[in-house]
């Protein structure tokens, strides 16, 4: 089953029918778009279905972690190399950090207030403190790690190793090294599902990968669209984007057959599900959109025009723009 995608046109009615309509129960939450291109990030609305605040980031910034027990989201600036923490409310800047290395992928680990971002150029991971954005520690990866991921019991960090073909699992507390697993291909993206499992898109052999995080042991694979990039979850589903199918492929998160795919904007990227669970915000980055699909009716219910190439590479999502 393949879903057509929405035109311009259609981006204008669903913004027109959503000012006319007022606000839609269940989406209520904000997105922080990294816009890559255009340096700067957009501020969405999702129950008004519109941008509410664009600001300048510079660098050309494509990681970001939203942390609403922290008060703020943070962004990275590989062109830059530049990490940047922000209030969530104002979304003012409140600290920067500028790292030697390769910057790109970001996670956050609310409980312990420590945040992790991968190094593309020297296989590791910075810990940095959330307050000060002061080193830690760093983590020994595989080859080129892009996309970081705090398991939801906040009991494991992941990491993909693109140029290892493998993921690698370390004790979030403790930071220790547990696991070295080869999945697919060049694995860039990940993420857990809601029951702990992670999850590689595996952009060289068009599959996503589930992972065991405590035995590490490999547990399914799905088949993709061309260039599986990001993941998210909703109603016991899983949503990739495709960069080059311009689609989200879905599946089942418990058997991983495909259910279907979903045409979306051009060259998707980011992808994130709401709090509520009933939506799937995807970012398009050539086509300067945001997406949002009902995750249940596995349908396109609105497009939101971004600043120019937005990538939003991680969780960017929040319920609620609050003060910490």
């Amino acid at each position: 089953m393949r879903w057509k995608r929405s035109s311009a046109n259609r981006t204008v009615l669903f913004c027109l029918l959503a000012a006319l309509l007022g606000p839609r129960e269940g989406v209520a939450d904000y997105a922080y778009v990294t816009n890559q291109s255009s340096s700067d990030l957009s501020v969405i609305d999702l129950e008004r279905m519109t941008e509410i605040r664009r600001i300048p980031v510079p660098g050309m910034p494509a990681g970001v972690a939203v942390s609403e027990a922290l008060g703020a989201f943070f962004t990275v600036s590989p062109d830059s190399k530049t990490i940047r923490r922000f209030g969530l409310a104002d979304a003012l800047p409140q600290i920067e950090l500028q790292l030697d290395g390769g910057p790109i992928g970001i996670a956050i680990d609310d409980s312990r207030r420590r945040i992790f971002v991968s190094d593309w150029y020297n296989a590791r991971v910075w810990v940095l403190l959330a307050d000060d954005l002061s080193l830690m520690a760093t983590l020994e990866t595989g080859s080129a790690p892009a996309g970081l991921a705090i398991s939801p019991d906040g009991r494991w960090l992941a990491t993909a190793d693109r140029d290892s073909n493998q993921i690698s699992i370390f004790d979030a507390d403790t930071l220790s090294l547990l696991h070295r697993i080869t999945v697919g291909e060049r694995p860039f993206g990940l993420t857990f599902s809601p029951d702990g499992r992670v999850f590689s898109a595996d952009v060289g052999s068009n599959t996503v990968t589930a992972v065991d995080p405590e035995s590490g042991r490999v547990l399914g694979r799905v088949r993709t669209g061309e260039r599986p990039y990001g993941i998210a979850f909703a109603t016991e589903r899983g949503f990739v984007t495709n960069q080059y199918g311009d689609s989200v492929t879905v599946f089942d998160a418990r058997t991983y057959a495909q259910v279907a795919v979903i045409d979306v904007g051009g060259y998707p990227e980011g992808i994130d599900t709401t709090a509520d669970g009933q939506h799937i915000a995807v970012a398009n980055w050539d086509s300067n959109t945001l997406s949002i699909i009902d995750a249940k009716n596995l349908e396109v219910v609105g497009e939101i025009a971004t600043g120019d190439g937005p990538r939003a590479f991680g969780l960017f999502l929040a319920k609620d723009m609050q003060k910490e």
